[in-house]
């Protein structure tokens, strides 16, 4: 008989065989491909609790915590998660308990491969990890539509599009070309606008408030410097994130001394909104995962519920949809 094929988790504490992972397909039971797409909340006895216990019907669990659900006939995959984080860059939307809390709204106790099993049940295709070499290409895969759910302070559930949590980063220096500083201009020290001569250039840190703009403009009636002003408010505006995500599958990394396989997306790269090879799930543009001044998004602060609070996600593929590669203008 020949032996199963096995592979390791990146923590490399346990091996899982393969056929747990097929295992894992068989018990949706059916087949969920040509069932109709969920457009619409999950019924009030849906709870997002993530230490909850209870499975509602037509719902299969897929892990022993009971925190990532099968939804064959709404098509979708629900992960029961926390809100970790409500404030700074992102790299993710949602990370795996105890790994990447600190750039990660979102933490799900919970195994990647558990995940990718699950979307694989609903018919969703593996992709292929974003590259850089020889030249950048985007992350590919099936497009999968992400909302999130929870109950408010007023006991009214809310469900949005994980997108409306996150902000393109504003908390970053802008910087504007101004020749010289202007004769009628004086710089208050308490104000993050600062001028640099030797590059000939105003500068600006984070978000800029209405009041704060007006201020400054009232400062001097300098054209440049008026323009630069202005430029820093509208550049410094939260914006909730336009990008999409697909299913890319992380990759495995095979130990060139034991020829073991590691599922790399168990390092905590579930959901993501910077570029990483390892990413289970990732957006479709390029998305920098290099440097926190170079990170794109944050948290969209003002939108996310409270630390702690059980959140429910909701990953429903869009067959539909072409994919196409993005490349970096």
């Amino acid at each position: 008989m020949k032996p199963m094929n096995f592979f390791l988790m990146k923590t490399g504490k346990h091996s899982i065989p393969l056929g747990i992972i097929f295992g894992l397909l068989f018990q949706s039971l059916v087949t969920v491909r040509g069932s109709e797409p969920a457009d619409s909340p999950l019924p009030a006895e849906v709870k997002s609790d993530a230490n909850g216990d209870d499975v509602p019907p037509g719902l299969v669990s897929l892990n022993k915590q009971k925190t990532v659900l099968l939804d064959a006939k709404g098509k979708r995959l629900l992960l029961k998660s926390k809100i970790v984080l409500r404030e700074g860059m992102l790299e993710m939307l949602c990370c795996l308990k105890q790994t990447k809390e600190h750039e990660s709204i979102l933490s799900v106790d919970a195994k990647a491969y558990t995940i990718h099993a699950g979307l694989l049940a609903l018919g969703v295709e593996q992709g292929t990890p974003v590259r850089y070499e020889p030249e950048f290409q985007a992350a590919t895969g099936t497009p999968v539509d992400i909302y999130v759910q929870w109950v408010d302070k007023n006991k009214k559930r809310q469900r949005v599009r994980a997108q409306e949590l996150i902000s393109r980063a504003v908390h970053r220096f802008y910087a504007e070309p101004l020749e010289r500083q202007p004769d009628d201009l004086t710089i208050p020290r308490e104000t993050k606008l600062r001028y640099d001569a030797k590059n000939k250039e105003l500068t600006w840190y984070g978000q800029m408030t209405v009041e704060e703009r007006d201020d400054l403009l009232a400062l001097s009636r300098d054209k440049a410097y008026t323009k630069g002003v202005r430029s820093f408010y509208e550049r410094s505006q939260p914006e909730e994130m336009k990008a999409g995500w697909v299913f890319v599958g992380s990759s495995f990394f095979v130990d060139p001394k034991t020829g073991e396989k590691f599922y790399q997306a168990e390092g905590g790269d579930v959901i993501c909104v910077a570029n990483f090879p390892t990413a289970l799930i990732d957006v479709t543009i390029p998305s920098s995962a290099s440097g926190n001044e170079n990170l794109l998004y944050e948290a969209y602060t003002e939108r996310i519920p409270p630390i702690d609070t059980d959140v429910l996600i909701e990953i429903i593929p869009d067959f539909d949809q072409p994919v196409e590669a993005v490349k970096p203008k």
